[in-house]
């Protein structure tokens, strides 16, 4: 009884280590903490801001985006969710036809420090597949749902061959007492060169139609950053050094429905 008692012990013992282990990287969730230890999951290059969306693409909004993105000249990075994608494959090829870029939310927006290695494993090589079937891209973006990375996910990344990427500022866009106002202020309080910002372009996991404050906030947005000299795009362009030049070159003949889009 003894010798099982001390085997239990150190079977719940392992288990503690092994958990603590896998959450570990969840602290790269804290911003503070992240901008001071990983400046790299934040975004690079002082003289750019990336432009990032999350938890699409849902019909209803994510076309209203690409428009609004078209009419600003700027492209951006997408951050897929699989089960939506799967519900609307056309999007996520309208996305790409737009010359923006698609990565990685997972399969399903659940906290990772929730899920088996196996788990987390599945859930992101499956929803990197469904993209990459979809629109003929393979993503190398991957954000974790929460911004919560674990060491499950970071190893799936590197057998995926993703990048996590996580971000410098926010909009709070998916409170459902958000306004174009305070997306814009809640943004622009710590957007700097550099910076990645995270919006929504669904409202797949916020306050019904909270998507309309960050359409509304987006222009806005874009104008101010370029007033203060920034270039505004998707996260590949600010990880290798693109600047506006390149923006301006990216553009090319106009879509049949009068939209720009790149070639």
């Amino acid at each position: 009884m003894v010798g099982q008692s001390r085997a239990a012990r150190l079977a719940a013992g392992l288990t503690v280590a092994a958990a603590l282990a896998n959450a570990a990287p969840a602290v790269t969730g804290v911003p503070a903490v992240r901008s001071r230890l990983w400046p790299g999951l934040s975004g690079p290059g002082a003289g750019y801001v990336a432009l990032t969306f999350d938890d699409g693409p849902a019909r209803a909004s994510t076309p209203l985006f690409l428009r609004a993105l078209a009419q600003a000249r700027v492209r951006a990075t997408f951050f897929l969710l699989g089960r939506m994608l799967d519900r609307d494959p056309g999007l996520g090829r309208e996305i790409v036809a737009g010359g923006h870029d698609v990565a990685v939310h997972g399969w399903e927006h659940r906290n990772l420090l929730w899920r088996t290695p196996a788990a987390t494993y599945g859930d992101i090589a499956r929803a990197r597949n469904r993209i990459a079937e979809v629109t003929g891209v393979l993503p190398v973006w991957y954000r974790p749902p929460y911004g919560v990375l674990t060491t499950a996910a970071l190893l799936a990344c590197r057998r995926l061959g993703l990048r996590p990427r996580l971000w410098t500022t926010w909009g709070r866009d998916w409170e459902s007492g958000a306004t174009p106002a305070s997306v814009f202020r809640t943004v622009t309080r710590a957007l700097g060169g550099g910076g990645t910002v995270l919006l929504h372009d669904s409202d797949a996991l916020t306050a019904p139609s909270a998507w309309r404050a960050t359409l509304g906030a987006l222009p806005v947005l874009i104008a101010d950053a370029r007033r203060r000299g920034l270039t505004v795009g998707p996260l590949v362009d600010h990880a290798t050094g693109r600047g506006p030049e390149w923006e301006a070159r990216r553009f090319g003949r106009h879509a049949a429905n009068g939209a720009e889009i790149w070639g």
